[in-house]
């Protein structure tokens, strides 16, 4: 089963200072049929305005997973952490018990654009803890790389939930192929280009659920970055 998610069709809010576009329910955007996919809660795609972001806030009992597809975000947290994120850099955050964060665009001349993605946990009252790591743009062309685990697995970010993340950038005609386990979900994102999933054409923006299936194959029509949750 393949359930298509369009670009169009998901919640968007124009603040001025952030664009945003949310695959599944959140803040003023509201779908009780769009709540998230199997333990992924959020995929939300931010335009960032220079100089501008989400001041100090907090998080509890999350795992939240950053990917900048263009610009910086400039990260600080309770727990002491401060870092800059840039393209292909993963950044996980687990709010466990609770912690507050602030995520600014440090370039005073050019947005900032990323996915902020919320993965719920597969338990509760954990540390709060922060991992960055940086994952070359080889190692993303023409394959599957993943980018966070439950185990932390060929250097993944480390999430508390028997999910795995994956990203790949493609060039046109490069294909891709994942197995998903019986009984496994998976979700697709395209972040950018276009890409066909079983005769299926999606390009930027647009995702689909996946289940009861097991061999996926992931064609590029064109230039095209994706991201490939694997879940329970």
């Amino acid at each position: 089963m393949i359930l298509l998610r369009r670009a169009g069709e998901r919640g968007h809010a124009n603040h001025g200072w952030l664009d945003t576009w949310h695959t599944f329910s959140f803040a003023g955007y509201h779908d009780p049929a769009e709540m998230g996919w199997s333990a992924l809660r959020v995929i939300n795609e931010d335009v960032v305005a220079p100089g501008m972001g989400f001041g100090m806030h907090g998080h509890r009992d999350m795992e939240i997973v950053t990917w900048i597809l263009d610009g910086a975000l400039e990260h600080k947290d309770s727990m002491g952490n401060g870092a800059v994120i840039r393209p292909g850099e993963a950044q996980r955050m687990s709010a466990g018990r609770g912690v507050l964060h602030s995520e600014f665009n440090p370039a005073p001349d050019r947005p900032t654009h990323l996915l902020q993605i919320w993965i719920e946990p597969n338990m509760r009252g954990v540390a709060p803890s922060y991992e960055q790591t940086f994952f070359p743009p080889e190692e993303r062309r023409g394959r599957l790389r993943l980018i966070a685990s439950s185990d932390g697995r060929e250097g993944s970010v480390t999430i508390h939930q028997d999910a795995a993340l994956h990203t790949a950038l493609l060039a046109p005609g490069e294909t891709v192929r994942h197995t998903l386990a019986a009984g496994r979900h998976a979700y697709l994102h395209v972040a950018r280009g276009a890409v066909t999933l079983k005769s299926q054409f999606l390009r930027d923006g647009d995702g689909a659920k996946i289940a009861d299936e097991t061999d996926l194959e992931i064609a590029a029509s064109q230039d095209a970055e994706i991201l490939l949750f694997d879940l329970p």
